[in-house]
């Protein structure tokens, strides 16, 4: 990524975004509580989301407007009270960006429309996110690029023909930094339904850093991502599930926070590169291996048997593919049991 306050890419540690969404229960208290927590957690950015009720959909009691499946968190919702109930108001944006950027996180947002961007764009946000539902809203991704700042895209449903038509078209109106997120749009998601094998083939599909938004519980998936190839990593997160609120059934809290950040920049440390053979750090571990040893006190003359040489640790020998070589061979000199066999000791 060109912006030098944004390090993401592989050679930097996974990028850990802290997702507030509507976990701040309507009260800029809990907001900046939340962050606080999040940065105490160790992420490395904030994302809060850009919209109002009426930015979002409309206020009618109609069956199309209505959340009717069981297997819904929100089952029973109509959308716009769902999204009242939900959304951060604007005029907390400033002292939530103003909070974070203080403890040294990313501040950033997802805007559901036009509006929003423009509103983003009066706070100087370094960066934007589209939602998963909204990587279709083509107009809207051409709004967000000729900002010419960075764009975060989660994938969730989008074909590779729809994600192809996203990618073009923020690359066409000038996004130059473009990460896509792989996404499962239930929530909360499971493992079995996350399909991460798309990462590696999503990044040489469209030649784009790609990350996960991950709606899973615990840190496996998102682990198991980075050894992928996934740079970026976004969580919901809340300061307490018990505390409820729209999202707080699939967000983490801080604890598993911190350990979300460590545990995935431990796995981006162990991925390395192809390598074989002994490492500098493994330098120290040579003489625990096994090599040809005296077992019993020979004298010069005597022939190497099974019962005075054995292979044992440590490694000062001659390497254990020598030792039936060895066998019946005659010794040039007295030697000691405990001694590490070598060419020199034979006749």
């Amino acid at each position: 990524m060109k912006n030098k306050h944004i390090k993401i890419g592989r050679e930097f540690k996974p990028f850990i975004i802290a997702e507030m969404s509507g976990n701040h229960n309507q009260s800029l208290e809990r907001a900046l509580q939340i962050v606080e927590a999040a940065a105490k957690s160790g992420a490395d950015a904030l994302k809060i989301q850009t919209y109002t009720a009426d930015t979002m959909t409309l206020d009618i009691e109609n069956p199309d407007f209505q959340i009717d499946d069981e297997k819904n968190l929100w089952n029973g919702h109509n959308l716009y009270q769902l999204y009242q109930q939900a959304y951060t108001p604007w005029k907390w944006h400033k002292p939530i960006f103003d909070r974070a950027r203080e403890l040294g996180m990313i501040a950033f947002s997802t805007p559901f429309d036009e509006t929003a961007v423009d509103f983003l764009e009066e706070l100087d946000v370094p960066l934007y996110k589209v939602a998963s539902f909204e990587n279709n809203d083509i107009p809207l991704i051409k709004k967000i690029a000729a900002t010419g700042k960075p764009m975060i895209i989660s994938t969730g449903m989008a074909s590779v023909a729809e994600l192809d038509e996203a990618v073009r078209a923020a690359k066409e109106e000038g996004c130059n930094d473009l990460i896509l997120l792989k996404c499962t749009s239930t929530y909360p998601a499971t493992a079995e339904n996350t399909n991460i094998s798309t990462i590696p083939h999503m990044r040489e599909l469209f030649n784009v850093q790609v990350g996960l938004s991950d709606h899973t519980m615990g840190t496996g998936v998102a682990v198991a991502s980075v050894a992928l190839g996934a740079t970026v990593i976004e969580k919901h997160f809340t300061l307490s599930r018990a505390d409820g609120g729209v999202d707080s059934a699939f967000s983490m809290e801080p604890d598993e926070m911190a350990t979300l950040v460590a545990e995935t920049e431990r796995a981006w440390q162990a991925m390395g590169h192809v390598t074989y053979g002994v490492t500098e750090a493994e330098k120290e571990s040579l003489k625990f291996r096994r090599s040809v040893y005296v077992s019993e006190d020979i004298k010069a003359g005597d022939q190497l048997t099974t019962d005075n040489i054995r292979v044992i640790r440590p490694g000062y020998g001659l390497a254990p593919k020598h030792y039936n070589r060895l066998l019946g061979m005659k010794v040039s000199q007295d030697i000691a049991a405990g001694t590490p066999v070598s060419w020199e000791l034979l006749n």
